[in-house]
């Protein structure tokens, strides 16, 4: 964690916390998300660690960006892009009941279905789609993320 400044927790939930970071080395603020799996088996945490690896060569303009993961006194670290424009959820909530223009869902739809898309491509499910896990960038792009830990498996079937 030597390579990052904490600067604040933005979340948290059943398997670890997500803390906003700002790196030492570029200046620019990544979110690392903090695993504990000092408790987990070694199974358990096989698993997330190939997970981890799944998300590592998931890229596209619409998934949230894989930087680098690494472990430390017990818990798994991952660093993500940081997506400044917040999530869907809050983005919603502050319209206040003021209604989108039609244009904009559809434009945020599309993007979420190409990112499903490049997802079920790898034969791999989410698990965990909702507004709080759809971020927005400051230019307004939609990306898909918190992939991380059971979020997502495999699709256990053949083709």
């Amino acid at each position: 964690m030597e390579k990052y400044a904490r600067l604040q927790k933005i979340g948290e939930g059943s398997f670890g916390k997500a803390i906003l970071v700002k790196s030492t080395e570029d200046g620019k603020q990544y979110v690392i998300k903090e695993i504990n799996i000092s408790r987990m088996s070694n199974k358990e945490r096989e698993e997330s660690r190939r997970e981890v690896a799944v998300l590592a060569n998931m890229k596209h303009p619409n998934i949230v960006q894989y930087r680098e993961s690494f472990e430390e006194n017990g818990s798994l670290y991952i660093v993500m892009d940081y997506c400044e424009g917040g999530d869907l959820f809050k983005r919603i909530n502050a319209q206040k009941g003021i209604l989108f223009q039609e244009d904009q869902i559809l434009d945020w739809f599309v993007q979420i279905c190409l990112a499903l898309k490049h997802v079920h491509d790898r034969k791999i499910l989410h698990r965990d789609i909702k507004s709080q896990n759809i971020f927005l960038t400051k230019d307004g792009t939609i990306q898909l993320g918190d992939f991380v830990f059971l979020g997502f498996f495999f699709l256990m079937c053949k083709l």
